[in-house]
């Protein structure tokens, strides 16, 4: 045996310091292990190849009107159908847990939507009644002509969310 070599378990001899013949080291396991984690946190990073939608720089979320150009169900410039407007009584409105919004007809044929969340404590609104939205959690009333604060303790109006009739649809934007 040469000086100053060592023997490994199986029986090859080996330079103090070198790597073993296979490569396989903690120096490169580590190495190892840290690219994979680099590469791992790149491709989380990363942006997605579907035209924007999932972390958009301008805040927009890739949104292109509601419709779809991939024809996902709904149509064109339109949204997505939350109700028909034989739904929504004249003078009074229907809450939309699923959509978290409130349509209302405060007038034949006049159709707002707002925020189903009240602007007290967020909690949902329950109901629609007497011309105003309701929340059942602290006696917040809004209008249902504008949203705006007909009874505290809610300072803020509901915000109004964008809806289109088309037909007897109502869809949101």
């Amino acid at each position: 045996m040469p000086q100053g070599s060592e023997t490994r378990s199986d029986g090859a001899e080996q330079a103090p310091g070198n790597a073993p013949a296979g490569g396989n080291t903690r120096r490169g396991l580590l190495i190892g292990a840290g690219l994979a984690g680099i590469a791992g946190l790149a491709a989380a990073c990363g942006g997605t190849d579907d035209g924007g939608e999932a972390g958009d720089s301008n805040g927009s979320g890739g949104s292109t009107g509601g419709a779809r150009p991939n024809g996902g169900g709904q149509p064109q410039g339109g949204g997505r159908e939350i109700a028909k407007t034989a739904d929504i009584p004249v003078g009074g409105g229907k809450v939309f847990e699923d959509a978290k919004v409130v349509v209302c007809q405060p007038a034949q044929g006049q159709f707002k939507a707002f925020s189903s969340a009240c602007t007290h404590r967020g909690c949902a609104v329950g109901s629609v009644s007497d011309g105003t939205i309701n929340c059942h959690c602290h006696g917040s009333k809004f209008k249902i002509t504008d949203g705006s604060v007909a009874a505290p303790p809610a300072d803020e109006p509901l915000p109004e969310k964008k809806i289109t009739v088309q037909g007897d649809q109502i869809m949101l934007a």
